[in-house]
């Protein structure tokens, strides 16, 4: 191809797209706002499908990630104040694991070590995109770097920045479903390990994940995502760590014992929202920018890599003078589309289910969680798509 493709966000959607590309030749530049080295500290947890630890293998770093990851090998559902749950077990669907937790900043690092050792790829730090531009044959971003305003155009610009607002980018659009709910991110410590079971606690406020996540000789630590409206999380943030705790046990319970300490208390709004395309040739939008998911399914993040691994097919195996067409974009995005829209709806549909109060629902939702133990069909369409996607 005759100019690289050009990525805005070398976050690890974007970065995983410009290795992807990299390992077919194919000339990627890569647009990150951030200092080199900026994320590799950062310890917020990311969810990762079996599915996603498949694509991490065919790029060759799964064998560095793996004694940073936490296998999650059951998952216990159940709901507060019912006895209705269900479990699911990765032995029970031939797999290793049903996926795994793993810190964003080690994510970060391996990918960018990776993509450091390959010429196809420039990796462009502390550049800000400022404005990106399309035509009927060029895109082109205009970023500022190290205080000078720059410009840089091809055939296709990818953005993967989840960060970036949208609206100033024609023929972009985004419908968004504000839930009126945040999400409280921290790190606990338990009394009992945690044997690689992850756990999906639905309350009438909100779903609470709780995921084993700790290196591998710290078998009692855990990565918790405590959901819920926003006049409730927020007076969480300031409470003694003491008082935070109690609290959360009491919403929780005793299976893993007593919460021992809690690291720093983060916080963020949660929505749903979709990108709608009207017009925008040799311009493709992926990752969170496309799509933002609840998180109580840990959909998201992995909807995200496949669509990195979808449009790198799409570019090996397009001409140069299809390269960001219109014929070649939609391709792509009819790829996508059922599974885009699965995870959409089946995070949504979670949190509608579960997060209310309605006198009557509580009880058909306690049976409805002991049914599903039983169905068998039902979990392992479950299991596959949370793995794999559509």
């Amino acid at each position: 191809m005759s100019e690289p493709i050009i990525i805005v966000g070398g976050g690890p959607v974007g970065a995983t797209l410009a290795l992807l590309l990299a390992k077919q030749d194919v000339a990627v530049t890569v647009l990150e706002a951030r200092k080199q080295g900026a994320a590799y500290g950062e310890s917020r947890a990311l969810a990762l499908s079996y599915g996603s630890r498949r694509i991490l293998e065919k790029l060759g770093l799964w064998h560095k990630l793996a004694p940073h990851a936490t296998a999650i090998n059951s998952i216990h559902v159940s709901q507060k104040d019912s006895l209705g749950r269900t479990q699911l077990h990765a032995r029970d669907y031939k797999q290793e694991a049903l996926g795994y937790v793993l810190s964003y900043g080690a994510l970060s690092a391996a990918l960018d070590e990776a993509l450091s050792n390959l010429p196809a790829v420039n990796f462009i730090f502390e550049a800000s995109a400022d404005a990106i531009t399309h035509t009927a044959t060029h895109a082109s971003v205009t970023f500022t770097h190290h205080g000078a305003l720059q410009s840089l155009g091809s055939a296709l610009v990818v953005l993967a920045d989840g960060g970036r607002s949208l609206d100033e980018i024609a023929g972009l659009t985004r419908e968004t479903k504000d839930y009126g709910h945040d999400a409280l991110i921290t790190k606990v410590r338990a009394e009992l390990p945690h044997n690689n079971i992850a756990y999906e606690r639905f309350t009438a406020n909100g779903p609470i994940a709780l995921l084993p996540n700790g290196e591998q000789h710290v078998l009692n630590e855990y990565s918790l995502v405590w959901t819920g409206k926003k006049e409730l999380i927020a007076p969480l943030l300031t409470l003694n760590d003491a008082e935070f705790l109690a609290q959360f046990h009491q919403q929780f319970g005793d299976r893993v014992g007593q919460f021992l300490s809690v690291e720093k208390r983060m916080s963020f709004p949660l929505k749903m929202s979709q990108l709608q395309v009207t017009d925008t040739p040799h311009l493709v939008v992926i990752g969170n920018a496309a799509q933002t998911m609840h998180p109580v399914a840990g959909q998201g993040f992995n909807v995200g890599l496949r669509d990195a691994e979808s449009l790198a097919q799409h570019i090996a195996s397009s001409t140069d003078a299809a390269l960001g067409s219109a014929s070649m974009l939609e391709a792509y995005r009819t790829s996508r589309k059922a599974d885009t829209k699965g995870g959409l709806l089946f995070t949504d549909f979670l949190v509608n289910i579960f997060s209310n109060d309605i006198l009557g629902v509580s009880g058909l939702r306690s049976a409805g969680l002991g049914i599903l133990d039983v169905m068998k069909p039902i979990k392992q369409h479950l299991v596959r798509k949370m793995s794999f996607g559509k």
